[in-house]
């Protein structure tokens, strides 16, 4: 990797983690995230999506600025990073500033100990962001922190991670980890950790966190760059294609010199490659050419004129100059507004390294949905370009308007002009005030997520004897779905010169209505439109409260529109939103079975943190091992003719494909298995399903197998195939259902017709949709096979259930078992998408490896994850219900229909599932017709919760619907259909368990009095009669969750020393199951009672799972694993102790005493078998057991967005006896913010086909750090001895998921409130109490719901007479 002793112009050096690297030769287009994972050690980099839209890729650039003369810091997403962009650069990873060899750093400590990593996978990225923030905190002028703090603030400590997604943890415990550094910390204010305990002096939690300062855990990784990196050498190697212009001179030189034989070059213009996270790109340039050492690119001028902003700027440099200069009086308002809206494009990680012309340059040709263009379209900036040889200067409006440029066109700057107040006759008028506010609406406040809609609005107003006069305004548009942003022209010429007056106001938005109008096609349209004119109402609303500042006074006709500025009606607009601003936990923990219930650290957190802990795609790539991507149809039922592949430049042979037809004649196409049935590992002749795998291409490179993938033709055939079933209603056309067993079929309840009979009201055929899921674990679907000796085959995998992978390779190959290995030692996330939908990758991995006789591996890109995922059932649910004036339930009917996909994985298990939930509530009589359809879409399969959390919506949903029938107050019904033990028995059977472990009723009552449930409802309806525009919500909820206990194996070995290995059939999932598992094995053993077992824990390792070495192993899955893997561990530790108490006896008789140690190797000596193997098998009478929890959310509707904030959520669950209060937390706070997604973000749609629509992080939304509970307590209940239980614990990892119904339902109150006010206002339509509120309940759906035409509903009620 060595150039020269000396770096030349045309090698790339930099360094990482203080290791030097020389590179003469590298394909330019490789990223840096491709260089470190292939070709350094440092693993903590992780591919999460490949779009700069997740954070598992970060990591953090140092870099010599000669202009300013130091050192420079920031985040960068290095999927998207060039590894030739960081010429002269140092990278610093995780495991660089801290790993199990040096020492670990106080972030990673911190992390551990604040149980802030689950599967570990996105820790080193959030590590990263927050350790950059410390570094550029510390060069701060802000004043110095005491001892062990940082100078970030709270806010900027947790703001420093809202670009990283977690799947696991519902991020309040990485806010708290974050906040830990922060100079204005209150530490009473952070939750559960293992540093203290509840009741210490603030000087003993100081004295006990990991020791954080400034000199040693920041500047040494970020100062310290070597002279050679300190100069300006600038990379320009012809053989790399790399080019780096250090004048506009040199650019038009390279831009115009063709340099390939055809006369034409095709040339890629760099600064970021951050587009390429949006626009996937697999086009090989002649050139590459980075523009920012070119001064003039990365001007900052200011004069009288205006501000100049070189295009090669960062946004980041953008925004921080913008704030800078936001001191300078009449446009202060306006670089601030303008600087606090950009941060709210992507990502920290995005904003440092994407280029402000680079963002304009999307919009102009690709006709990307910019705010930046929004933004400088309102002020009246304009943009300079060079062309050719030629330097022009256009309006931004004409800029975004034209043709798109030329690929060799630059666009060189931007200049935002200062505006004056208008003048008149000359003079400044001094009674004027300029007024400039920006507005988004996105599925996430502070960013990371295209808006629906931007704007931003600049005017000149005045206070006139009349009331306000518009002297000039400018309306800018944008991201709607036009091709680009629109100035309003006719709304503007309308208000200019207008005295403004509800009249106006009308007028204007009518007009409005009709500018901003979305191209054919666009989702949401009438959304859209709906959101332009709420901002604009929102704008000129504002104007009253500012003319009352500039006259001093009021006028006639402003009291009269002073009607708008009331206290009733007034608007606040919310600029900064508040993160995660307080949180509380109440854990119990026992000592009984000590160390059993502490709650100890995750095992190998802190090796998470830093990235050391290995997955499955940090195995070291074996010698000669080839990638493999698959190509999957694109239709969803057609045969297959054959493959052939485009042409490529990359490619310089036609790439390997392996089909069925590569199946071993002994083997079978078999590419998976659950207990009900197998499915194909590849399509035949037939797909059945869009994303229906058809081969796997196999290349020297991931990136390369990938692009073959993609330029794959397939040649389908669709004569004479009867037409796709892609809904349930089809497929019950078509008669098309997969069987369910009897044994898997539920029990009805009562006699349905004879409550009916009984009930004084019905609702007859009500109907409910809901869509699916997709699982987004961190990890995507990944294994690696190495062929062995003899004919077998290793094969390392991310799945849930090793186990079945291992028979179904076996089968697929036709080998004996015995000649299948299948080990899984962590996955990074689950949640029942590597159960049995990460048996084909796995298997088609195998295959390839054993028919090509090389290691194979397969890690696939999101987009194929997400199409061929399945995700979460869909279904539709038809209702009939009768009940009492009281709201009590005499009987309820259900016809559902589950949409389970091609294939019938595990789908027959979900009307027990969903019955089980159900039977929460005592309908009196419950039957109901379950039919589990088989579609031609890609087959859905268990996820969290699996039609758990459908059942329980479902529940509330009829409860809602009951109350409002009869117009009484929901938590009223809820209330009236509460068990009772003695129901609860006659709808759960022996599952009810003891009358003392129904603790619904406490809970019930328990989490209504922590969290004020009462009063607050009082606050709320003061609160909904001060606000038109804002409404809250309130709701609380019950779950009964019924868990089954399965059997599970387990292995425990003493070695010589007195360490322990340990093995379980369990799978680590983030879930902390090796944590529980060490914890028990510690407890079980100790009681041989002799010294130095109470710190037996730390001699624990528990290893990978081994389907050779331990059999049986089954599914993690169904929230139990955890306790079925202690129970079986139990029983091996209970041996060894048999095995060890005669010779501790015998030794005790000799000395006196003995310690563990000695008991070990005396044992060793005497061949005392320290090995024990055991299969733990519940009880028939202990299997099921019921788990209990409640919740209390409100919400806040914003009536004109749609946006629903989360105010405050309150959980109270019952766990039994926890065996590690921290662990379940987590479990409990995770599960719920995962059910927040379903409920409240997350749209997984597909097309005509069947297509899977929603495919990367750009359109498909998961919770982050500002979608949470602002307020977010949880207690965990501690219910006492429970017999039948495993050291009396219960399950935590599903059951709190099915809480998060009460955003719903708190959400479902709200618009509510919504709607009783458009009844007041006069509407006619959208004013029924009783409405369908979809799940997920997304902004556009909440807006429309509370009228998409509120403001003009309200305007009319205000013109009107009466």
């Amino acid at each position: 990797m060595e150039c020269s002793s000396e770096a030349r112009d045309d090698c790339l050096l930099f360094k990482v983690n203080g290791q030097r690297f020389q590179l003469p030769e590298v394909d330019p287009s490789t990223t840096l995230l491709d260089f470190l994972r292939h070709r350094t050690p440092f693993k903590s980099v992780k591919l999460g999506c490949g779009e700069g839209g997740c954070g598992a890729c970060v990591v953090v650039v140092s870099k010599y600025n000669t202009v300013l003369n130091k050192v420079e810091s920031f985040t960068v997403s290095s999927c998207l990073t060039l590894v030739c962009s960081i010429n002269g650069c140092s990278i610093t990873t995780s495991e660089g500033i801290g790993n199990s060899k040096d020492g670990f750093h106080p972030i990673h400590q911190r992390f551990a100990g604040f149980h802030a990593s689950q599967c570990g996978f996105c820790t080193p990225g959030m590590c990263m962001s927050l350790f950059s923030a410390l570094a550029n905190a510390e060069k701060s002028k802000s004043p110095e922190a005491s001892n062990g703090f940082s100078k970030l603030t709270v806010s900027e400590a947790v703001k420093s991670v809202t670009g990283n997604l977690c799947r696991c943890t519902g991020y309040r415990p990485i806010a708290d980890a974050c906040k830990s550094f922060a100079a204005d910390v209150d530490l009473e204010d952070l939750g559960i950790n293992s540093f203290w305990r509840k009741g210490d002096k603030n000087e003993v939690k100081v004295s006990r966190l990991p020791p954080y300062n400034q000199k040693d855990h920041v500047s040494s990784y970020t100062e310290k760059l070597g002279d050679e990196f300190r100069s300006t050498r600038l990379l320009n190697s012809k053989k790399n294609s790399w080019y780096s212009p250090a004048s506009v001179e040199e650019l038009q030189n390279l831009l115009h010199c063709d340099t390939v034989g055809n006369g034409r070059s095709s040339i890629k213009l760099v600064v970021g490659n951050t587009a390429n996270g949006y626009y996937k790109e697999d086009e090989i340039y002649d050139k590459y050419v980075d523009l920012r050492y070119i001064p003039e690119l990365s001007v900052v001028r200011k004069d009288e004129s205006g501000i100049e902003l070189g295009a090669a700027l960062s946004i980041s440099k953008v925004v921080s100059y913008l704030k800078e200069n936001s001191k300078a009086n009449l446009w202060s308002s306006v670089f601030s507004k303008i600087a606090e809206h950009m941060e709210k494009i992507a990502a920290g990680f995005i904003r440092n390294s994407a280029s402000l012309g680079g963002n304009l340059i999307m919009a102009q040709r690709k006709y990307f949905p910019s705010d930046i263009a929004t933004l400088l379209l309102a002020v009246g900036s304009s943009v300079s370009i060079l062309s050719g040889h030629k330097h022009e200067k256009i309006k931004m409006e004409e800029f975004l308007s034209g043709p798109p440029l030329d690929p060799k066109s630059v666009l060189l700057t931007v200049h935002i002009p200062f505006l004056e107040r208008i003048r008149i006759h000359g003079s400044v008028q001094t009674n004027s005030r300029l007024l400039f506010e920006t507005y988004r609406a996105a599925p996430r406040p502070l960013g990371n997520a295209l808006p629906y809609l931007n704007a931003a609005f600049l005017a000149d107003i005045s206070s006139d004897t009349n009331g306000i006069l518009v002297n000039n305004i400018q309306l800018a548009f944008g991201a709607y779905g036009t091709k680009h942003a629109t100035r309003a022209r006719n709304v503007e010429e309308y208000l200019t010169g207008k005295i403004l007056s509800v009249k106006v106001l009308d007028e204007a938005i009518s007009l409005l209505k009709g500018a901003v109008v979305s191209e054919e096609g666009t989702s949401y349209a009438a959304y859209r439109s709906s959101l332009a004119v709420g901002f604009l109402f929102q704008f000129l609303n504002s104007f009253f409260s500012v003319g009352s500042a500039i006259s001093g006074g009021s006028s006639d006709e402003e009291q009269n529109c002073s009607l708008l500025e009331t206290s009733h009606s007034k608007i606040i607009h919310t600029g900064n939103q508040p993160l995660l601003s307080s949180a509380k936990q109440v854990v119990e923990s026992s000592r009984e079975y000590y160390p059993v219930g502490e709650p100890m650290p995750k095992s190998g957190a802190a090796l998470q943190a830093s990235g050391e802990a290995v997955f499955v795609d940090d195995i070291p790539s074996p010698p000669n091992c080839l990638h493999g991507a698959f190509i999957c149809s694109t239709k969803p039922l057609a045969r297959v003719k054959g493959i052939s592949f485009e042409n490529h430049p990359r490619l310089a042979e036609v790439p390997a494909v392996i089909t069925a037809k590569d199946i071993p004649k002994e083997g079978k196409n078999v590419g998976s298995m659950a207990m009900f049935g197998s499915e194909p590992l590849f399509a035949d002749d037939l797909t059945r399903c869009c994303g229906d795998l058809i081969g796997l291409v196999v290349a020297d490179t991931q990136k390369n197998a990938n692009l073959a993938a993609k330029i794959a033709l397939v040649d389908y055939d669709t004569e004479g195939l009867d037409p796709p079933i892609l809904t349930v209603e089809e497929a019950v056309k078509q008669s098309s259902f997969f069987d369910v067993p009897p044994m898997f079929y539920p029990q009805k309840v009562g006699d349905f017709s004879k409550g009916m009979a009984e009930a004084d009201h019905k609702i007859l055929s009500a109907e409910i949709k809901l869509g699916s899921q997709y699982y987004f674990y961190m990890e995507t679907q990944t294994a690696l096979a190495i062929p062995d000796e003899d004919n077998c085959i290793v094969v390392y995998s991310s799945i849930q259930n090793p186990e079945f992978a291992h028979r179904v390779i076996a089968q697929c190959l036709g080998v004996p078992e015995h000649n299948v290995r299948v080990l899984t030692r962590r996955i990074g996330g689950g949640f029942g998408g590597k159960a049995i939908r990460a048996i084909p990758i796995a298997t088609a991995c195998a295959l390839a490896a054993y028919k090509l006789q090389r290691p194979v591996r397969i890690y696939l890109d999101r987009k194929t994850d997400m199409i061929i995922a399945g995700g979460r059932h869909p279904m539709k649910i038809t209702y009939s219900v009768g009940f009492k004036s009281d709201g009590k339930i005499t009987a309820l009917h259900l016809d559902v229909l589950i949409n389970a996909g091609k294939s019938v994985d595990i789908s027959p298990i979900l009307p027990l599932n969903m019955i089980g939930v159900l039977k929460k509530y005592d309908w009196g009589a419950l039957s109901f017709d379950v039919k589990v359809c088989k579609t031609n879409l890609a087959s859905k399969s268990a996820m969290r919760a699996p039609g758990e959390v459908q059942a329980s919506y479902i529940a509330e949903a009829i409860i809602e619907h009951v109350a409002s029938w009869l117009s009484v107050d929901v938590d009223h019904v809820r209330n009236r259909n509460l068990h009772s033990y003695e129901s609860l028995k006659i709808f759960y059977g022996s599952a009810s368990g003891e009358s003392m472990e129904f603790t619904l009723p406490c809970i019930w009552d328990k989490v209504a009095r922590t969290s004020s449930f009462d009063q607050r409802i009082l606050m709320i309806e003061q609160f909904n009669g001060s606000n038109i525009w804002r409404k809250r919500g309130i709701s609380r909820v019950p779950i009964v969750h019924e868990v089954y206990v399965r059997s599970a194996p387990g292995k425990v070995s003493i070695l010589w020393d007195g360490s322990i290995v340990v093995e379980v059939g369990g799978i680590e999932l983030g879930q902390g199951l090796w944590t529980k598992v060490k914890q028990v094995a510690a407890y079980a053993l100790s009681s041989i009672q002799c010294h130095g077992t109470e710190h037996l824990v730390d001699k624990v390792r528990v290893v990978q799972a081994d389907t050779l070495s331990l059999v049986q192993g089954g599914f993690t899955a169904g929230s139990t694993t955890s306790e079925s893997s202690c129970a079986a561990v139990r029983l091996c530790c209970d041996v060894l102790v048999e095995r060890l108490t005669p010779l501790k006896e015998t030794l005790q008789a000799q000395t006196g005493s003995v310690d563990w140690k000695t008991l070990i190797l005396q044992a060793h000596y005497a061949d005392v078998n320290l090995a024990a193997n055991s299969f733990f098998v519940p009880d028939p009478t202990s299997t099921r057991y019921l788990n209990y929890g409640a919740a209390v959310s409100e919400v806040e509707v914003d009536i004109l967005t749609g946006e629903t904030k989360l105010l405050r959520t309150d959980i109270v669950y019952d766990c039994g006896q926890s065996m590690n209060p921290a662990v379940d937390l987590g479990q409990i706070e995770g599960a719920f913010v995962q059910g927040l997604g379903f409920f409240m973000l997350e749209e997984y749609p597909t097309d005509s086909d069947g297509m899977v629509v929603a495919d990367g992080t750009w359109t498909y939304k998961i919770p982050t750090l500002d979608t949470i509970p602002k307020q977010f307590n949880v207690e965990v209940l501690n219910s006492g001895h429970h017999q039948k239980r495993v050291l009396s614990s219960k399950a935590s990892g599903e059951p709190p998921l099915l809480l998060a119904a009460s955003v719903h339902c708190a959400t479902r109150a709200a618009i509510k409130e919504a709607r009783k006010q458009l009844k007041l206002w006069g509407a006619v339509e959208g004013t029924d109490l009783a409405f369908d509120l979809d799940v997920p309940a997304t902004m556009p759906v909440v807006k429309q719901l509370c009228g998409l035409d509120s403001v003009g509903t309200y305007l009319q009620t205000l013109l009107s007479p009466s």
